[in-house]
């Protein structure tokens, strides 16, 4: 029995892909025209806007002209028709413009419109080469047998010996035919121009993932890091284990050799400079060979940024995802479901029901934030008696001792040692040679406060020294702090010292006025 019946299939599978079903309708040569003028190779997106407009002028000089075929309907409808035939596809940029894209599909049927253009022989001596020199090297790089593989590069070593010493020795250079130029230029533009509709297939074998992906997560019929990992498996080996990522392989591995992207330009330079190539190539062509690695670097970026912005969507679905509000409108739409069903049982065929659109507004007055709370109802706890716990009477020496910088003493002392001009130079030193009582550790914050209320205080730069400080229990500490010299103008006089300090002046602590005794306590 004949396999007539499975190639049919196989071949109407094919025919209903979006290419052939493009290049199939009777306005294909209209469609194709639009699509090749609106979306040159260097332009990939093209504003909606812009887009709709476009297409309408053109139609327009198309029908002034008299062209067969052309679709009627304005450029916006046009548009939605070719995103429900898969050629064209509109997503939001970052900026949030939007803009149109060719499908792989539609550069599919724009590259087989082009290599038809071309003219071309079916069969020619560079064809029948390159195919020698792609099995050539695929043996080469392929064969299992390693004393195989050491034969094929002696004997590719051999040749190109042969031919670099008939060079040296003055020989000519083998002429090249115009055919030959010719199917070399023309293979070379046909697979550059293939590369379009490659790095478009791996982006949207990148947005199809991301549906997938999210279509797992609504299922929920796996864990959530189940589905993260399935989809950076499979981010990871979509370059490798897909036809369509072949050429994004590629690219990426050439950006990755610098003396290969070298190589690359300078050939494809020796070709554009070539005698025949004036006369074999047109202006496109030309450009188009020129901007091959520019091609490849745009269309590599276009694949990252499809996986970041997949990525970066599937982020933020993972973030925001609330599986238990999901799980609560499941149930509800269960409900009605399970209600609805229980209602057609016991109803007639004409039976109706009217409902709403949408649920009538609650009127509600006030409504209350706050709801009874029992704790907050209870009685206060009752007040232990601490009488027999009451601590022992404190004298007023004690509770000074434990309380802040005596500012009022300080004060004094630091105006004394301004005014005197002696040999003190910081106040690390003026506070080494205060009594024990003003050398509490929180009397050193005292005396910075005073020095930081002067005027002309110096800056403190990065030099430390030791303030050495004494405890009211006799023990001492030491303190590093940033050095401060002693300020040049004393600080502001807010009243006379509680009591006199045998510091650094050596004099009574009396000043004219009434004598203050409680300022040293408060402060």
């Amino acid at each position: 029995m004949s396999q007539i019946a499975g190639e049919l299939a196989r071949v109407s599978g094919a025919f209903e892909q979006p290419t052939l079903t493009l290049l199939h309708r009777r306005d294909a040569p209209v469609v194709i025209s639009l699509f090749r003028a609106a979306f040159a190779r260097d332009a990939r997106n093209v504003p909606a806007a812009r887009l709709h407009g476009m297409v309408e002028t053109y139609t327009a000089e198309l029908r002034a002209a008299g062209a067969p075929d052309v679709p009627a309907g304005s450029g916006r409808d046009l548009c939605l028709r070719w995103m429900r035939g898969r050629w064209l596809v509109r997503s939001v940029e970052d900026d949030g413009t939007e803009v149109y894209t060719l499908t792989s599909h539609a550069r599919d049927a724009l590259s087989l419109v082009a290599s038809l253009m071309r003219e071309r022989a079916s069969l020619s001596e560079h064809r029948i080469a390159t195919i020698v020199n792609a099995v050539r090297r695929f043996n080469a790089e392929a064969n299992p047998d390693k004393w195989a593989r050491v034969d094929i590069l002696d004997a590719e070593i051999d040749r190109l010996k042969r031919e670099r010493d008939r060079l040296l020795s003055g020989e000519a250079l083998p002429e090249v035919s115009d055919d030959y130029m010719a199917e070399g230029y023309g293979e070379l533009l046909a697979l550059v121009a293939g590369l379009p509709s490659d790095f478009a297939r791996v982006e949207e074998a990148f947005t199809a993932l991301r549906g997938q992906i999210l279509a797992s997560f609504r299922e929920e019929d796996r864990s959530a890091g189940a589905v993260v990992d399935d989809y950076l498996r499979r981010a990871e080996t979509l370059t490798t284990a897909t036809a369509e990522g072949r050429a994004f392989e590629g690219a990426f591995a050439l950006l990755r050799d610098d003396d290969l992207l070298v190589q690359l330009t300078e050939d494809l330079g020796a070709l554009l400079t070539h005698p025949m190539a004036e006369s074999l190539l047109d202006a496109a062509d030309r450009r188009d060979l020129r901007g091959t690695v520019t091609l490849i670097r745009r269309g590599m970026d276009n694949v990252l940024n499809q996986r970041t912005r997949v990525t970066r969507t599937l982020r933020d679905y993972i973030t925001t995802h609330n599986v238990a509000r999901d799980r609560e409108l499941d149930a509800t739409l269960r409900q009605l479901d399970g209600e609805l069903q229980r209602w057609l049982a016991a109803s007639g065929p004409r039976s109706n029901v009217d409902l709403p659109l949408l649920p009538g507004r609650v009127e509600v007055d006030h409504l209350r934030e706050r709801f009874y709370n029992p704790a907050e109802d209870a009685a206060v706890p009752a007040l232990r008696d601490l009488t027999d716990e009451r601590p022992a009477e404190l004298s007023l020496e004690q509770l000074r001792a434990l309380g802040g910088p005596s500012l009022g003493r300080l004060r004094y002392v630091l105006q004394e040692a301004i005014a005197a001009a002696g040999p003190v130079g910081s106040l690390g030193e003026l506070f080494a040679g205060l009594d024990d009582d003003l050398r509490r550790p929180v009397e050193i914050l005292g005396l910075l406060h005073l020095a930081a209320n002067t005027k002309a205080l110096p800056a403190a730069g990065e030099e430390r020294e030791t303030f050495v400080a004494v405890r009211p229990d006799g023990t001492r500490r030491e303190l590093l702090v940033p050095l401060v010299p002693l300020p040049t103008d004393p600080p502001p006089d807010d009243g006379p010292p509680g009591r006199a300090s045998a510091g650094t002046s050596g004099r009574p602590a009396r000043r004219r006025g009434r004598t203050k005794t409680s300022g040293d306590a408060t402060s």
